[in-house]
């Protein structure tokens, strides 16, 4: 098993883990724990996302980068983890974890 596959299988092994994906630079997702069309709608809009807010923050501090995204909504939990080449979001149940 990869080391990817590991660190999936960690993620998705706590309490109120709901999905895992792996999204490439080009916001194409490239592993997910999750069915095709609610993959396809996380992976896109959370990369824009991502994105823009990598933006905003090296705006305020060019010697700055974005680390980590947390998003908490009614429903779910949303935390973004950027890379250089990859974007691994983790969607999570907040009342369960």
């Amino acid at each position: 098993m990869t080391e990817v596959e590991e660190t999936i299988k960690r993620v998705q092994a706590h309490k109120g883990v709901i999905g895992i994906i792996v999204v490439n630079q080009e916001g194409i997702p490239i592993r997910t724990t999750m069915d095709n069309s609610t993959t396809v709608t996380y992976a896109g809009l959370i990369h824009q996302l991502t994105s823009k807010t990598r933006t905003t923050v090296r705006d305020i501090d060019p010697q700055n980068d974005l680390t980590f995204l947390r998003i908490r909504t009614k429903k779910h939990e949303i935390m973004v983890a950027p890379d250089k080449d990859y974007l691994l979001i983790v969607v999570q149940n907040p009342s369960a974890a």
